[in-house]
């Protein structure tokens, strides 16, 4: 089980955001995330400012991983990040 900290930026509609919180889930990982679409005004907007210095197309769903970044679901990657 991993012990790094786990962040996600999604979108509540998104189906590769949902595959990607269905893994961590899978995996018994705990994870933080924000559905980004259902934020609004200012809270929206820095939230937005956030993901944009992980990912510059500001595209979901942006995983962080401890010190890595992956950008949209992938699995092996997503796997490989976390040592499993």
């Amino acid at each position: 089980m991993s012990e790094k900290n786990v962040k996600i930026y999604a979108l509540s509609t998104c189906s590769h955001c949902k595959s990607t919180k269905k893994l961590l889930s899978e995996c018994t990982v705990e994870y933080d995330f924000v559905d980004v679409d259902l934020l609004e005004g200012e809270e929206r907007k820095a939230i937005l400012e956030d993901v944009k210095r992980f990912n510059p197309k500001c595209s979901f769903p942006t995983i962080i991983i401890g010190e890595k970044v992956i950008v949209g679901y992938r699995e092996e990657e997503i796997k490989e990040a976390l040592g499993l």
